[in-house]
C-alpha cells in the first residue's frame, strides 16, 4: 500500500482510533495538475521574509541540513527558503494538518513526536510516526492535491514551516528542473517500471545525486540502513565477509551492479543490518533514496524487491557455498 503523504504502513494490534477534531479549515476543490513554473509568478510576487535571531537561524539550518527537498538547491535559493521560513509552536493533541484539506504550509520538525492517521472508508489507523526530526506536508503542494494524512502532535513540539508559494517557487521549480533531467532515465529501471507516471514523479522529486570514487565503500556490511541506491552511471561490487583461517575474515566478491541497477533494498525490507559491503569501481554517480521516501513511495514495487531479494539469498549462499567447498579442497590437496 502507498500512501500520497508522509506516512508507511504499520499497523498495532492495540491501536484505538483518536476522534479526530475538526477545526475551521479549507475544504480542497483542487486536483492534480503539473507544475508551470511561468504561472508562478517569480518574477511578480516579492519574496517572502520572516526575520529571525542568530540563534533562531543557527536552529533552523539544523533542523533543514537533512531535508531532502532542499539539498539539492543552490545555496542563494536555500537562503531564500530559509528566510521565508517562521517558527510554529505546537501543543499537544494539535492537528497540523487535516485529511483532505488544502495545503498551505510544508513543514519541517525541529522536536516533538507527530502521529500520521489515514481515514479510509470510515476507518482511522495511524500509519507512521515522526519523532523529533523530518518534514512533512509536501505532496499537497507539489501536486496541487488535497492533504493525503492527518498529522497530529503527539508530544510539545516546535515546527519550522515555509508557505505553499514560496516552496512552488523555488522548491518545485527545482524539481521540476530535476525531473527533466532524471525521468527518462527511471523509466529504464527495470525496478520501477511498474509504477504509474504521477508516481515515478514522486520518485524522481525525492531522489539525490551522490558520487563515489575508485574504491570508495558507499555502504558497509552490518551498518544500519539509511538510504536505497540506483546506479545512474559506473559500476559498483558487492561483498560479504567470510571466517579463514585463525577467526580471520576477508570480503568475497559476490556480485557487480551497473547502471540501472539497484542496491541497498535488503536491509530497508527486512529491517535488518546491512546484510553486504559494496564499494565503487572507477567513478560512480548513484541516485540515492532515504529510508522514509523508500517506504513512503516504492509500496507498489515491494513484491517485486522482496521476490528479488529471495533470489538474491539463494544465489549468496550458493556462492558462498562454492566459496568453502573450494577452499576445503585445496586444504586436502596433497602437497607435492
Amino acid at each position: 500500500m502507498m500512501y500520497g503523504s508522509d506516512g508507511e504502513e504499520n499497523d498495532e494490534d492495540e491501536f484505538v482510533a483518536p476522534v479526530i477534531n475538526r477545526f475551521n479549515r479549507r475544504k480542497s476543490a483542487v486536483s492534480a495538475e503539473p507544475y508551470d513554473p511561468d504561472n508562478e509568478g517569480a518574477d511578480r510576487d516579492p519574496a517572502v521574509i520572516h526575520p529571525k535571531t542568530d540563534e533562531q537561524r543557527n536552529r533552523l539550518s539544523e533542523a533543514c541540513k537533512n531535508i531532502v527537498l532542499f539539498k539539492n538547491l543552490e545555496l542563494e535559493d536555500l537562503s531564500k527558503v530559509l528566510d521565508a521560513m517562521f517558527e510554529k509552536p505546537v501543543a499537544v493533541d494539535e492537528h497540523v494538518i487535516e485529511q483532505n484539506d488544502d495545503g498551505d504550509n510544508f513543514y519541517v520538525i525541529e522536536s516533538g513526536i507527530f502521529d500520521v492517521y489515514v481515514t479510509d472508508s470510515g476507518e482511522t489507523r495511524k500509519v507512521f510516526t515522526y519523532e523529533n526530526q523530518g518534514s512533512f506536508g509536501e505532496l499537497a503542494l507539489m501536486y496541487n492535491t488535497p492533504r493525503a494524512t492527518t498529522i497530529v502532535a503527539r508530544t510539545l513540539g516546535s515546527l519550522w514551516c515555509l508557505d505553499r508559494v514560496t516552496f512552488r517557487r523555488i522548491v518545485v521549480n527545482n524539481n521540476a528542473k530535476k525531473r527533466s533531467m532524471y525521468d527518462a532515465f527511471i523509466k529504464t529501471v527495470p525496478l520501477l517500471s511498474s509504477l504509474e507516471t504521477y508516481e515515478r514523479m514522486k520518485v524522481v522529486d525525492v531522489l539525490t545525486a551522490r558520487q563515489y570514487k575508485d574504491g570508495e565503500r558507499i555502504i558497509g556490511e552490518g551498518e544500519s540502513a539509511d538510504c536505497f541506491y540506483i546506479v545512474e552511471s559506473g559500476e559498483v561490487r558487492v561483498t560479504v565477509k567470510r571466517t579463514i583461517e585463525d577467526g580471520k575474515t576477508e570480503e568475497v566478491l559476490i556480485s557487480t551492479c551497473r547502471v540501472g541497477q539497484y542496491f541497498g533494498e535488503l536491509a530497508l525490507v527486512t529491517n535488518k543490518p546491512r546484510a553486504a559491503s559494496v564499494y565503487a569501481v572507477g567513478d560512480v554517480r548513484c541516485l540515492v533514496m532515504d529510508v522514509l521516501a523508500f517506504e513512503r513511495l516504492l509500496g507498489p514495487c515491494m513484491e517485486i524487491m522482496k521476490r528479488n531479494i529471495s533470489n538474491y539469498e539463494q544465489q549468496m549462499a550458493a556462492v558462498l557455498e562454492d566459496l568453502n567447498s573450494s577452499t576445503s579442497t585445496n586444504e586436502t590437496e596433497p602437497t607435492a
